[in-house]
């Protein structure tokens, strides 16, 4: 298919300051970067080894779990409705919360619960396809619920809603960027009132106004503020009233018509690492305000990632191509360090890469985990196979890790 649009391996990126006291409250962990916290984690399984448990899942989901204290929280499509699922540390089902009817995805790789929950350690936050978005307390309790596309305008995207919540220190940002208006909006955590809404539209050619990719976390002199790619553009905006810093276009400059976008930026100190062109190119680029558009780009490299979002492992970029080329960076200058081809299959990676007890963990869409361990050479630890659909990005959080297909949930010791 030529188009593809694809689900939760978008996800959220936290701010460390914000979840330093939850085990795992977005798709990007504890750090906001695709890392781990402290633990040693299980290198080697399959459906007969080191399983502690695996429920089926009542209906289908892309969105990667999140863990708050011991019970994962992940979103589904249940007979028709947007669905939260609660699961206990035990592989037991606490409870589960509807939030209107479901659109079902177009893509074979993505449903109507593509975007990630998100947690500030009290609370869970949870957005659907169909515009639905809420607040739910731990034990389920709706806090406060609204529907994104009734209030501020349809959904005009041509594939399937990819990108997540983004929790601030007192609010929770949505990112929309389609073929139409498109911007972000920040809401009260506490009532769902609206503090901004800060207009992206940016008028590019065709698809490439299509972005599924959520913003990213900044810390910059003037304070925080959201890195965001799509539309040919990378934007920074501030986290406090929206206020657009800067922005940078360029990333297209053959003006291609298909170049939607869906890896999401890492933030390493003052750079955001920025993966565009269906995977051809990845970009870093300075955080800083009032910086010239020459002297934005550190530097630029013509290969990188479409779907899978950049991580860290010992101070170095680590990118996973959507075929399992795995690259090794500098981050200050985009030096290869090391690159290391996973072996080879007709199917592609749509999770993105964690680390976690010093090792890179890569999910390819037949359920195929590939354990890597750093070095001065990569090395292949373990190749452990589940059956199933993977689009989701692993969880690492209490000494387990929790693999996501399209029909079960696992939990790894």
């Amino acid at each position: 298919m030529k188009h593809i649009l694809l689900s939760a391996f978008f996800a959220v990126a936290a701010c460390p300051s914000v979840f330093s006291q939850t085990p795992w409250p977005s798709w990007r962990g504890p750090n906001g970067n695709g890392t781990a916290g402290e633990g040693s984690f299980a290198t080697s399984w399959s459906e007969e080894k080191n399983i502690a448990w695996k429920i089926a899942l009542p209906g289908r989901g892309a969105s990667t779990p999140i863990v708050l204290g011991e019970n994962v929280y992940l979103t589904l499509g249940k007979e028709g409705i947007n669905t939260l699922m609660c699961v206990s540390q035990q592989g037991v089902t606490l409870w589960e919360k509807s939030f209107g009817n479901e659109r079902p995805g177009k893509n074979a790789k993505a449903s109507g619960s593509n975007s990630s929950p998100v947690t500030d350690g009290k609370n869970v936050y949870v957005y659907f396809k169909s515009g639905d978005f809420a607040c739910v307390s731990p034990a389920g309790e709706t806090i406060w619920s609204l529907n994104i596309q009734e209030k501020y305008g349809p959904d005009s995207l041509w594939w399937d809603l990819g990108t997540s919540p983004v929790l601030t220190d007192n609010s929770v940002v949505i990112a929309v960027m389609q073929t139409g208006p498109s911007f972000l909006v920040s809401l009260d955590k506490s009532t769902g009132n609206e503090l901004w809404k800060a207009d992206r539209w940016l008028d590019v050619n065709q698809e490439a106004n299509q972005a599924y990719t959520t913003p990213t976390l900044a810390k910059l002199k003037q304070g925080d503020a959201l890195v965001t790619v799509g539309a040919d553009h990378v934007t920074a905006h501030a986290v406090s009233d929206g206020k657009l810093l800067w922005k940078l276009g360029g990333f297209n400059p053959e003006n291609n018509g298909f170049f939607r976008s869906i890896s999401s930026p890492l933030v390493i100190g003052g750079l955001a690492i920025c993966p565009y062109a269906r995977g051809n190119t990845v970009t870093a680029l300075r955080t800083e305000v009032d910086l010239p558009d020459e002297k934005r780009i550190a530097w630029a490299n013509k290969f990188g990632s479409d779907v899978p979002t950049p991580t860290l492992i010992n101070g170095r970029l680590i990118l996973l191509g959507d075929k399992g080329m795995v690259y090794c960076l500098k981050p200050d200058s985009g030096e290869t360090i090391w690159s290391q081809q996973l072996p080879k299959s007709n199917r592609q990676y749509s999770s993105s890469p964690i680390v976690a007890g010093g090792n890179v963990y890569c999910v390819r869409e037949d359920g195929m985990t590939f354990v890597l361990a750093d070095g001065a050479e990569p090395k292949i630890v373990s190749e452990n196979r589940l059956s199933g659909n993977m689009v989701a990005t692993p969880v690492f959080a209490n000494g387990s890790i929790y693999l996501r297909s399209f029909e079960a949930l696992y939990c790894i010791r």
